[in-house]
């Protein structure tokens, strides 16, 4: 735990132990401790190093049968934060009281954070490798560590806890010329190291397949999705696996366990011991676990919270998260995984005879309906395997169900976006539209 982190003012025992003698029936209380150090750089220059700290406390009580919460950042008074939960649980309705079994563990910390100096030491390097091949080209850059604690406690006598460091990194590179502008960007998530210059190679890379702006191919024609644009797909696919949706019955899917989804080239796990986004234990105090969501293509599972697993007759998969402090539980992913391919982004390219790289987004991602429409903010055409340069005001629109099931091939370069591992990915049955 970083020694910066100060120890919130209202303890997890003292609010646990006065929640229980004011006549709740069952309460947890959850901790969350954060220490945040960015650096930031604007035009090729370093520009300010900042420190963020927060602390928070939530308690979650029962009383009747009646769930209350209550948040605090900073100091506060325990008894006021207690009555204040009792209040509000008077406003609710009596639900089954979902607290996990006793368990006493604090895991060993996760990742290992970095001095400052480190930050700025990886940030200027990829700067001016940028600028040794591009020197009129603009660089803004976030390069960050990110310690935080979590601590859970609930009068079913649990109490775990463990610290959690990420390292993160954004560069943005925009080069003018005349009325064209160009706008590449490319980050990592990692535990314990970044690397510089891999990022550049993947950003200058995609600077040079710029050089030549061309006209767009029109009408369905298979698709490349980079790993950093592929991340839009599997939004969709992760809200249909979700059991609260599936309890709503607004999943396309709530029928359709152990039938086939999606093409037979898929499958999706969850992997809690890998990746930047691995924790031991969900917000409710359960022990993650690997889990195989979709295998080659057929649904074996939903993704569940305590109160949804109970509903779906399923119990918890140990994905019982909160958005925020204060927020209840609610089914979350964490270290989403998409197997990859065995074929190299390089051979990906080579194996289209006409296509489309889709590298960057604008517009609405697709939604539970899987339908999309969104604005090329930086693609690539494809002819006879190879890149012939960018196209501008294009548009790609489909459904993400049907072009998941015409997946053509899945590439071998899987990266972090977010919590989600996926590679590259190319697949047919979208339309594109476009002029040059």
């Amino acid at each position: 735990m970083d020694s910066d982190l100060s120890q919130p003012a209202a303890s997890a025992e003292e609010l646990l132990e006065l929640a229980m003698r004011s006549g709740a029936d069952a309460a947890e209380v959850f901790q969350s401790q954060s220490l945040s150090r960015p650096v930031f750089f604007e035009a090729n220059r370093l520009k300010q190093l900042e420190t963020s700290q927060s602390e928070g406390i939530a308690l979650r009580l029962w009383r009747q049968g009646r769930p209350g919460l209550a948040v605090a950042y900073g100091a506060v008074t325990p008894q006021l934060l207690v009555d204040r939960a009792l209040a509000l649980s008077q406003l609710n309705e009596p639900e089954t009281i979902e607290l996990s079994p006793a368990s006493h563990k604090h895991y060993p910390d996760l990742g290992e954070s970095v001095p400052v100096e480190q930050l700025v030491h990886w940030g200027q390097e990829a700067i001016a490798l940028i600028r040794d091949s591009y020197p009129e080209i603009l660089c803004t850059a976030e390069w960050e560590c990110d310690v935080e604690t979590i601590r859970l406690i609930s009068s079913a006598g649990v109490d775990c806890g463990y610290t959690d460091t990420t390292l993160s990194c954004y560069l943005s590179a925009e080069w003018v010329r005349g009325e064209d502008f160009l706008s590449v960007s490319d980050g990592q998530t990692q535990r314990n190291v970044l690397d510089p210059v891999l990022l550049v190679d993947q950003i200058i890379q995609r600077i040079e397949w710029a050089q030549t702006n061309v006209a767009p191919p029109i009408g369905k024609i298979p698709v490349l999705f980079t790993a950093k644009a592929a991340d839009m797909l599997w939004g969709t696919v992760q809200a249909a696996m979700n059991g609260k949706q599936v309890v709503e019955r607004a999943s396309p899917w709530s029928d359709r366990l152990g039938e086939p989804v999606l093409s037979s080239q898929i499958t999706i796990s969850q992997q809690p011991d890998h990746g930047p986004f691995s924790c031991p234990f969900d917000d409710e105090g359960t022990p993650t676990q690997p889990i195989t969501f979709i295998k080659d293509g057929i649904l074996q599972l939903f993704y569940t919270d305590r109160t949804i697993g109970r509903a779906l007759g399923s119990g918890t998969t140990g994905n019982g998260f909160r958005p925020s402090l204060g927020s209840y539980p609610t089914p979350g992913l964490y270290n989403f995984v998409i197997q990859p391919g065995l074929m190299t982004f390089a051979e990906l390219i080579k194996s289209l005879d006409q296509g489309i790289i889709v590298d960057q987004m604008l517009g609405d991602v697709a939604g539970m309906s899987g339908d999309f429409s969104v604005n090329v903010d930086l693609g690539y055409r494809i002819e006879k395997g190879e890149v012939v340069g960018r196209v501008k005001d294009t548009m790609v629109a489909g459904n993400v169900y049907a072009a998941l099931k015409n997946l053509v091939a899945m590439g071998s370069d899987a990266e972090w976006n977010g919590s989600c591992y996926t590679p590259s990915v190319i697949v047919e049955g979208l339309s594109t539209t476009g002029r040059l």
